[in-house]
């Protein structure tokens, strides 16, 4: 079985049949992150690509500023999950102490352990100008992320976030959409060189919420474009960040929330 998956016996009923067989089913871990020793949050998701999700949740979750202040520095296993131990500057470590997270937080919600609401509602930074794009090139990206989804396509579970620039893709899976977005961002960071995130758009495979707008403006991506439905809050924080919105993006229809002067309809 692929990494992230797993069998699971299973009962299929089909037509009035039932056959008995294996199912290949995502797997979903609690990964604490640690900073200089501390523990900041435990999250739920697929325990594969750590080293991209420690770095990018760090960045997104604005905690450190570059990959130069960050450093992971011991990855441990066991059967309770996964500890992912990071090095910060004591700059930065002290900044946490009003925001550090508590409670656990679930694969399906990227502020549960918030400790205080001024947290959750953080100015996003502006993005830059990126570059204008077609209904056309939305339609590649959208078809460029499907075909790089392998646990998806072998469990129907998991979220994929991709990054997508002219004929290039990155693309991350996990079985949350926010985590997809953090194990993608330190993909691109820690690439060889380093991805320019502002020279792309970031496409999830998921409605776009509040946070997946937040993380794209802390990674500094101009565009993000959603196969679902947008939030209210998602379209308020890319107005404020400068963000592109594209959202019900699928083949030849997609709406615009935000950003519409990025798109140059052919």
């Amino acid at each position: 079985m692929s990494e992230g998956l797993r069998n699971a016996r299973a009962l299929r009923i089909e037509s009035g049949r039932a056959l008995e067989h294996d199912e290949a089913v995502i797997e979903e871990s609690p990964i604490a992150l640690l900073y200089n020793g501390l523990p900041f949050a435990v999250m739920m998701a697929t325990p594969v690509d750590l080293e991209d999700f420690a770095l990018g949740f760090a960045l997104c979750e604005g905690i450190v500023e570059s990959t130069h202040e960050f450093s992971l520095v011991d990855v441990v296993r066991d059967d309770a999950g996964v500890a992912l131990h990071a090095a910060i500057p004591q700059a930065r470590f002290d900044a946490l102490d009003g925001r550090r997270r508590t409670l656990e937080g679930r694969s399906g919600c990227g502020l549960c352990g918030v400790a205080e609401l001024r947290e959750a509602i953080r100015p996003p930074p502006r993005v830059g100008a990126g570059r204008r794009i077609a209904p056309d090139d939305i339609r590649t990206a959208l078809h460029a992320v499907a075909q790089r989804q392998p646990m998806n396509a072998r469990s129907g579970g998991v979220h994929a976030a991709g990054f997508v620039r002219g004929d290039d893709a990155w693309v991350r899976e996990d079985v949350g959409r926010h985590n997809a977005v953090d194990k993608l961002v330190g993909a691109l960071h820690r690439a060889s060189p380093a991805i320019d995130a502002g020279d792309g758009m970031l496409v999830v495979t998921s409605r776009a919420s509040y946070e997946i707008v937040r993380k794209a403006a802390f990674a500094g991506i101009p565009v993000v474009v959603a196969m679902s439905a947008p939030t209210a809050q998602a379209i308020a924080q890319a107005e404020a960040a400068g963000i592109t919105l594209v959202a019900f993006a699928r083949d030849a229809r997609m709406t615009v929330y935000a950003g519409r002067e990025r798109i140059a309809p052919r």
